[in-house]
């Protein structure tokens, strides 16, 4: 199976482990004793740990090696790997490890060859080797020492803008049939005839007057309703936003990760809580 630098791996690796960087982390071993620096790592066609690439520094002995993942314990708190027995004899008789070298099947037997325990029973087959058949060596999961993290999952809260609606405020004209009542004065001529006081009374011949063709004119007048229309402003109409503020309750489920520890025999067991650093 290949393996491949990590960050042709994965570009964006140092957000993949929450912005911690393996390849900034000292080497020490589990007795404190600093022999080197992390390189670099290698990892498989499924993203799993396979080496780390080692700039050592043992008794004035320098050169890059290929170490197998399960050798080592990453601890990111500390910036440090820690691993235990890593002596100058292997540091010698590993191949100094090139930038440019081809790490095929033969390259990582011979890494592992150094490394290989005499009582681990392995043999290599090249067809049909797999890094399972030596958890010493590659499985990380499974040693002495790891960092086990428990995530939980918490809401974030934001606000959007969006628009829920819109008014619009526009004219039109309506007609209708309006009344008004107008008084007005009509003439009108009366005409009577009446008995006179003198009736029957003898008329002096020289005040007598027969006249032809006299005629009494009366003018006639009335008034008639005159309309016109004036407009004037009903009323004003003032459109503004006002903003109303209130507080809305939103859940949803969220989970987190709670430590369950099962231990055989008797054992004395300390573990520190981060939230109070009181021992259990």
């Amino acid at each position: 199976m290949p393996v491949h630098k990590l960050e042709h791996f994965d570009p964006n690796y140092r957000e993949t482990f929450g912005g911690d960087d393996i390849k900034a982390l000292e080497l020490y071993t589990e007795g404190g004793e600093r022999v080197g620096s992390v390189a670099d790592v290698l990892v498989d066609d499924d993203g799993h740990f396979r080496y780390l690439i080692i700039d050592t520094s043992l008794d004035f002995v320098s050169k890059k090696i290929l170490l197998p993942i399960g050798l080592s314990r990453i601890d990111y708190s500390a910036k440090r790997v820690y691993v235990d027995g890593l002596s100058k004899q292997q540091v010698e008789n590993l191949p100094d490890h090139k930038e440019d070298a081809i790490v095929d099947n033969n390259y990582e037997e011979k890494v592992r060859s150094v490394f290989r325990s005499p009582i681990s029973g392995v043999t290599y087959d090249r067809d049909t080797y797999n890094y399972q058949q030596e958890p010493a060596l590659y499985g990380l999961n499974e040693q002495a020492h790891q960092t086990f993290r428990l995530y939980e999952e918490r809401l974030i809260a934001n606000k959007q803008r969006i628009k829920t609606g819109e008014v619009t405020l526009g004219k039109h004209i309506e007609t209708e049939t309006a009344r008004v009542t107008v008084p007005i004065q009509k003439e009108r001529v009366l005409i009577e005839r009446v008995v006179p006081t003198e009736a029957g009374k003898v008329v002096d011949p020289n005040e007598l007057k027969f006249q032809e063709g006299e005629v009494a004119r009366i003018e006639v007048y009335e008034e008639t309703p005159e309309i016109h229309k004036e407009a004037f402003v009903r009323e004003e109409v003032r459109v503004k936003k006002v903003v109303e503020r209130e507080t809305v309750e939103v859940q949803d489920s969220i989970r987190r990760e709670e430590l369950d520890v099962d231990t055989v025999g008797n054992l004395h067991l300390q573990e520190n809580d981060p939230s109070t650093d009181e021992a259990v």
